[in-house]
């Protein structure tokens, strides 16, 4: 199941291996949202739960595709959901929310009409994006964009 995590849950994601040095408080901002996946077979939503979640995902919405850590406070007019850092402790957890946050979006938010990553340029980073099925979408000076074609 997915959780969305709240400014009082910043414990969950104090160790982000991705982009450590993006500020907690940041991460909360309006027009920026981060979920957690716990193991739960039936439910899609659920309230955030004491135990450690199995991966956590961290976006921001923005008008258009963001290429650097500071085109993500581009929330204008938001279309597209740009996931900036996705970590996991389990195997499989971390395509498994991907899935499912896209999978959310798509019928929360209709108003996003893409869902692209914003990652490091790393060859760990590549082989999870393109293996979960997103596309290359540009490589820019210091990250790569992968984008999950909605269906």
């Amino acid at each position: 199941m997915i959780a969305l995590l709240r400014n009082e849950h910043k414990k969950f994601i104090e160790h982000d291996p991705v982009r450590p040095h993006i500020s907690l408080d940041w991460r909360f901002q309006p027009n920026k949202e981060v979920y957690a996946l716990y193991e739960d077979q039936y439910a899609v939503e659920a309230p955030v739960e004491d135990e450690n979640p199995k991966a956590i995902i961290c976006l921001a919405y923005t008008n258009g595709v963001a290429t650097t850590e500071k085109e993500l406070e581009n929330n204008n007019n938001p279309n597209t959901a740009m996931f900036y850092t996705v970590w996991s402790y389990e195997k499989g957890a971390g395509r498994k929310i991907v899935n499912a946050v896209s999978d959310l979006l798509l019928s929360k938010k209709p108003e996003i009409k893409r869902h692209v990553t914003l990652s490091p340029k790393t060859e760990m980073a590549r082989k999870f994006h393109l293996s979960n099925g997103a596309i290359e979408l540009q490589e820019n000076q210091d990250t790569v964009n992968y984008e999950y074609i909605l269906s």
